[in-house]
This record gives structure tokens, C-alpha cells and sequence, in this order.
């Protein structure tokens, strides 16, 4: 796979405010933002998407879904906010590495 911007800021070949990371986990605020708050929250390993995550190792779900939730408490956004991961480009995946937006802040009205 081709490496994306997602992994050049894993690798640190590319700056990013880091909001987050262990060793499976790294989040980053949104360059970007839709909201006052609107981080990324994306595995290590390079996942082209959510569809992509082998049975094997769907663990890391639980893990994102933990870093999520502490996030969102952090930043006191914990009862008002929005969790996607967009899946090909209809979708508007942009960036085929998989992450999530944690996306708060502000009211957020209806998605489609």
C-alpha cells in the first residue's frame, strides 16, 4: 500500500498536533476542523478502511472506540458529539488510511 499522509505523520516525517498516542493508537487534531473540536483517531497499522480490518485483529475497534470516549471527556464534549469513519470515495473517504473524526462543540444537525 501506498504510503498516505496518515503514515507519513505516524512515521514523523510529517508534523501534527498530537492529541494522543500509544502504541497502537494515534489522534490528531484536524487541519481542517468542522467543528470546535474535530480530532482524528486513527490505528498505527495502515488499514485502508474499515472494511479492511482483518477478524483477526479487530481489536484495535475496541481500542480506538477507548481512546474515543477518553478523548471526548477531555475536551467536554462527552454527551454531544459525532463518531464516523467515512468507506471509499462515494463516501468521502479522501485520505485510505482507515481514522475516525471525533467531531464536537457545536450543534451538528443531521448528516445526510
Amino acid at each position: 500500500m501506498t504510503q498516505t499522509i496518515f503514515g507519513k505523520i505516524i512515521e514523523g516525517k510529517l508534523p501534527a498536533k498530537k492529541i494522543f498516542e500509544n502504541e497502537h493508537i494515534l489522534a490528531i487534531e484536524d487541519i481542517h476542523p468542522k467543528a470546535p473540536v474535530h480530532i482524528l483517531i486513527m490505528p498505527k497499522k495502515a488499514y485502508r478502511n474499515f472494511q479492511e480490518i482483518p477478524s483477526d485483529e479487530l481489536f484495535i475497534l475496541s481500542e480506538i472506540t477507548k481512546v474515543a470516549q477518553e478523548i471526548a471527556k477531555e475536551m467536554g464534549v462527552e454527551d454531544n458529539y459525532r463518531f464516523l469513519t467515512n468507506i471509499g470515495l462515494k463516501a468521502g473517504q479522501s485520505v485510505f488510511h482507515l481514522h475516525f473524526h471525533l467531531i464536537g462543540g457545536k450543534e451538528l444537525g443531521p448528516i445526510a
